[in-house]
């Protein structure tokens, strides 16, 4: 079973880059995994362009078999070939290119429109594609989202029993109609049993409670065993959190099958399996990749979008947005985090779109009403007490914490991530994950705060104790005097009385549990979001400080920090604000989201009003996080893996030139490139065969070196291809021409093979004393896959994004052969 290259960032075992590889550099036969998906191009064997060649193949060989006239001359401008323009597996998109491409298709829409009334029909439909497709993917993804979450609900309470009327149902809407329940155990009704009322007979008791415990570690280990399986047999892009793949690839980088529909399939089933388990894992980041898969395959109905990457990917940015929105009921959040977080090219167009499909996901999720509390919020809360202005000091302690949590959290987990992928721990996927869902099951079980759901415990974690909570955090000893009590269903502060002692000392060892368990769970071969992990571990310690709070003013009321704004029986202090504000500076610490977050939060608790605490702490736990380290868990598993991201947000302050990082070096052979003309096919295919990249440049001749143009490694080999079938005399001894007229022949001679059109005579170019800061602004700002170096018109050399990562690892001084797939 050991397979080491079979998750997200273990592209080892799929291709072993040269080292004269880059990221467009890939060597065609390298990929070993065929990922037959509906968003897959036709590689260069298959009968994509055959099929296109075959009825045009015997035409053009008759007309050249008759000596009435010369061979028709195979032109990809005049005739484009099927395939051209399209990129390989692990290639970065030429984004200028793929613009210029949809402003010729849309010049060429309007130019028809004018002519004739289909044609009109025609740009209408098409202007409104696109936000079909975005009402499409808004619908699937809310209804997914919906079954996931009632699916989780369902089998994370058949660990602790099932129900009599109906096995489908959950533990809520098993006792839901009955009316056998009473205030004090509205949980429990006789149409749920446990598994020891249903083994033994009986509920009390050290047996049952030993038949309860090996029930639910028995059905931790199945839910993770089938969701790890499923991942590793069928769908291996399926596993971990999704986000930072999908940031690259919304970056212009290819990574076929990750957004098809086997991966959309699998990581739907094992989401709900691997949350069910009990593991410290949360579904909102894989349910991000959910969404951009929906988006993915819905692209294929729409040709504009199907054969456009850089189009594709406005619609997986908007699907970004609509994956959060459904995951925590926050549209406008979900917007803010595909512009803050993941999107590298975000126009003002994809911003409407994406409001439009979050918000149509979120009217779906709301339908299906699968909380049960006819609200979209997750966490509704309902604070009755104001803050004050005291309480900023608290709030920024718990962005200090939520920023020192985060700095160690990503090294931490950073740390154990490398060790599984340099390790034989990386080659037995299956058992780390049943050895940490058994001992997550084993230590959880026995605190009931460990025990619940993620969500379940950041919802009572949030909650404001009122006169009917039963709950222990709301353990108080009851005032004496009637008059104590607070305004409405709230309650004034009081003693801390056994029960909330109590319920400390279990938050505390949770505290404890949850911080080590998330290190060694998020990164394994299953699903595994991080958005509810770190914000229980905020929400935890928020509620600990709130309370010690709540009873230091209880106490302290006269002193000079209370007196004036808290009075004896007045309700002052609100521990589940703490833990709100806690949460969100915990989860800011770990991905150093500001706007998107704050926004987030008060989408998911309904709590307008304390903004201003929630700003306070996100900012400074980023401030805090980045004193350790720049980045968030997604840049630093975006640079584990090796993917070819040059991230937005870094600052390039060296001083070097392009000449200093181009290619080729002082020592490397000569550059490999293409004449204009002179060059036989055989000698054009024997450089092709000797080197791994993926472009050449094109020169006058081999003396001057004078640029003409850039072409591609892709285009070249299948336009050879395709004259070879459909042009008559193409021979190895034929010319290649890039110029715009045939050069003059001898008779005798083959006909040549122009190849002027897949030529962009426009490649981006600077000079070798061109500044590397202005450089890499230059392939952020225009997302290009390479830049030609020149002097005086002369072509000296190459950088490609991959050079400019090795240049900017070597600066930081880390390894530079980290680069495409480590």
């Amino acid at each position: 079973m050991e397979n080491p290259g079979y998750c997200t960032g273990s592209f080892d075992g799929l291709h072993h880059p040269s080292d004269d590889d880059d990221d467009e550099m890939v060597d065609i036969a390298g990929a070993t995994l065929d990922f037959s998906t509906t968003d897959d191009v036709p590689p260069l064997s298959t009968g994509g362009y055959e099929e296109y060649s075959s009825g045009s193949s015997s035409s053009s060989r008759a007309a050249g078999m008759n000596g009435n006239g010369p061979t028709k001359l195979v032109d990809p401008l005049e005739d484009p070939l099927p395939g051209v323009g399209t990129y390989e597996d692990f290639n970065t998109i030429d984004w200028v290119r793929e613009k210029s491409k949809d402003r010729d298709r849309h010049r060429e829409i309007t130019n028809k429109s004018r002519q004739s009334t289909v044609a009109l029909l025609h740009s209408v439909s098409d202007a409104f594609s696109g936000w079909l497709l975005m009402l499409l993917v808004g619908l699937m993804s809310g209804a997914l989202a919906g079954g996931i979450d009632i699916a989780a609900h369902w089998l994370t309470d058949m660990k602790g029993g099932v129900c009599l009327i109906g096995f489908w149902f959950n533990h809520e809407h098993c006792c839901w109609k009955s009316n056998e329940t009473t205030f004090q155990e509205r949980d429990q009704c006789p149409q749920w049993q446990s598994w020891a009322e249903l083994i033994t007979g009986t509920s009390e008791g050290a047996f049952a409670y030993i038949v309860n415990y090996l029930m639910y570690i028995f059905w931790a280990l199945l839910f993770s065993f089938l969701a790890v399986t499923l991942v590793r047999a069928f769908a291996p892009y399926a596993c971990g959190s999704g986000i930072p793949e999908i940031k690259t690839i919304l970056s212009g980088f290819i990574i076929r099958g990750y957004l098809g529909k086997w991966t959309l399939i699998i990581k739907t089933i094992t989401l709900v399996l691997a949350v069910s388990s009990g593991l410290s894992l949360g579904k909102e980041g894989p349910l991000v990749h959910v969404a951009c898969c929906c988006a993915n395959i819905l692209c294929h109905l729409f040709t504009k979008y199907r054969k456009n990457e850089a189009k594709r990917r406005e619609v997986l940015s908007a699907a970004a947005a609509v994956g959060v929105s459904v995951a925590f009921g926050a549209p406008i959040g979900g917007v803010l985090f595909s512009l803050e977080e993941v999107s590298y090219y975000f126009p003002l167009k994809t911003l409407w779109r994406s409001f439009f499909a979050a918000l149509v996901a979120a009217f779906t999720l709301r339908s299906i009403n699968p909380f049960g509390n006819s609200r979209l919020v997750l966490f509704y809360v309902e604070f009755h007490a104001p803050w004050h202005l005291v309480e900023l000091a608290p709030f920024i302690l718990l962005g200090i914490f939520g920023g020192l949590w985060g700095a160690l959290f990503i090294k931490a987990n950073i740390a154990w991530c490398r060790r599984r992928k340099t390790t034989r721990l990386g080659h037995y996927p299956v058992i780390e994950v049943l050895v940490v869902a058994a001992l997550t099951a084993l230590l959880a079980y026995p605190n009931s705060y460990t025990r619940m759901s993620g969500a379940e415990l950041i919802s009572e974690l949030f909650n404001d104790c009122s006169l009917l909570d039963s709950s222990q955090l709301c353990g108080y000893e009851q005032p004496a005097n009637t008059s104590e009590t607070g305004v409405g269903n709230s309650l004034a502060d009081r003693p801390a009385g056994k029960g909330l002692y109590t319920a400390l000392w279990q938050l505390a060892l949770a505290l404890v549990f949850k911080m080590m368990i998330t290190v060694i769970t998020f990164g394994m071969k299953v699903p595994s979001g991080l958005f509810i992990p770190s914000m229980a571990v905020g929400a935890i310690a928020g509620r600990l400080l709130g309370v010690g709070m709540e009873q230091l003013a209880y106490y302290n009321h006269d002193s000079f920090i209370f007196k004036g704004w808290c009075s004896p029986g007045a309700d002052c202090i609100t521990p589940g604000l703490y833990a709100m504000v806690g949460a969100a500076a915990c989860l800011g610490g770990v991905t150093r989201m500001t706007v998107s977050l704050v926004v987030i939060m008060f989408e998911l608790t309904g709590g307008l009003e304390y903004i201003v605490p929630l700003m306070a702490a996100t900012m400074t736990s980023k401030w805090v996080a980045d004193a350790f380290g720049r980045e968030g868990i997604y840049e630093a598993h975006i640079r584990l893996n090796g993917y070819p991201f040059l991230e937005p947000k870094e600052e390039f302050d060296h001083s070097s030139l392009a000449v200093d990082v181009m290619r080729p070096r002082r020592s490397d052979p000569a550059l490999a490139v293409l004449t204009q003309e002179g060059m036989t096919v055989g000698e054009v295919e024997a450089l092709v065969e000797s080197t791994h990249y993926s472009g050449f440049p094109v020169v006058v001749s081999q003396e001057s070196q004078r640029l003409v143009g850039f072409v591609l490694r892709r285009d070249l080999l299948i336009s050879i291809d395709n004259a070879r079938k459909r042009q008559e005399g193409v021979v190895s001894a034929s010319q290649v021409v890039f110029t715009e007229h045939a050069p003059s022949q001898a008779p005798d001679a083959p006909p040549p093979l122009r190849l002027r059109g897949i030529m962009d005579l426009s490649p981006f170019t600077v000079t070798d004393h061109t500044p590397m800061d202005i450089t890499v602004d230059i392939f952020r700002k225009l997302g290009l896959r390479q830049c030609l170096v020149t002097h005086n018109g002369r072509l000296l050399g190459i950088i490609t994004k991959k050079d400019i990562l090795k240049h900017m690892a070597q600066i930081a001084n880390r390894d530079p052969d980290s680069i495409l797939f480590n």
